[in-house]
């Protein structure tokens, strides 16, 4: 027999526990259980008055920031209308089934204007860090480097041609030193042309910041690179950004600055390609960190 099922529930007004209605089995639960955001009080504490009205929770903003990327949602508009509708999210805000949810330009505003410095979001991922390598999930013996692009919000019609001063190769200080020291041995000083060399780019009129990156053989567009560090778990150890138009190679000293400072015991970098040069190769092996980097066929042309 086929049943209809009225809809006079959809007015039922009934008592009942937020906690009751979340799956035990949840993804939600699990990182609610796994990781305690009560840090970040102290963190942010600093960048609030003492005075006038209350604000919204810090933590609520930066889980907000979770769900959104945990939960691949395109926008945080988008993120505030799911939030509204989901009681799982809700339970993880810790806000009730009747409570109005923080409008999607709050974030916005508290970034402009309270975490302008992204020092705040540095220290909070470190913090994050600490914590997963006290409970032994993080293996930093062997780190995996990559790079990805990042689209810019530019349009490439919108462009300007602009001349720019060259930076030197990261290892062209250190290897004319050597290349001076092994002269002076044989008496025979080299001095170097200093002369500041300026090359011609394409830059944004609209994001000056980004760069022309060449996606493919014949496509270019505006875009950032992101240079990321992860371990053999998947967890991202550390990260820098670059305009589009920065090769692998230039990026690389950076990001391994900050890994060698903040890491120790780290005995492998993996790399693609894009990070094989001989220069980087001896940068890490004067650390004694043992580059792993794949074979390139050489191709003839006959």
């Amino acid at each position: 027999m086929m049943k209809i099922r009225n809809n006079n529930t959809r007015q039922d007004v009934k008592n009942i526990n937020l906690d009751m209605l979340v799956p035990q089995d949840h993804i939600i639960r699990k990182i609610d259980s796994a990781l305690d955001l009560s840090f970040i009080y102290e963190k942010v504490k600093p960048l609030y008055s003492n005075t006038g009205t209350n604000s919204i929770d810090p933590v609520v903003l930066f889980k907000i920031i979770l769900i959104q990327y945990l939960f691949g949602i395109r926008s945080m508009r988008q993120t505030i209308k799911e939030i509204e509708v989901n009681i799982a999210y809700r339970w993880y805000l810790g806000y009730g089934l009747d409570e109005k949810i923080p409008h999607f330009t709050t974030f916005g505003k508290n970034c402009q204007r309270r975490f302008q410095n992204p020092k705040i979001f540095e220290e909070i991922f470190n913090e994050i860090i600490s914590e997963d390598i006290k409970c032994r999930f993080v293996n930093i013996e062997s780190v995996f480097v990559d790079r990805t692009h990042i689209k810019a919000s530019a349009n490439n019609q919108k462009a300007r041609n602009v001349l720019i001063e060259e930076n030197s190769k990261f290892y062209q200080e250190q290897l004319e030193k050597e290349i001076n020291l092994d002269r002076e041995n044989h008496k025979k000083t080299l001095n170097f042309d200093k002369t500041i060399k300026e090359k011609r780019i394409k830059q944004s009129t609209t994001d000056v910041e980004c760069g022309v990156f060449h996606k493919g053989e014949h496509k270019k567009v505006f875009a950032y690179s992101a240079n990321t560090a992860c371990d053999k778990n998947n967890f991202v150890l550390d990260f820098i950004v670059n305009p589009g138009n920065i090769h692998d190679s230039k990026a690389f000293p950076e990001l391994y600055k900050k890994l060698k400072n903040k890491y120790s015991g780290i005995k492998n970098i993996v790399v693609d390609a894009g990070y094989k040069i001989p220069a980087i190769a001896k940068l890490l092996i004067d650390d004694n960190v043992i580059p792993i980097m794949p074979y390139k066929l050489t191709h003839f042309l006959y």
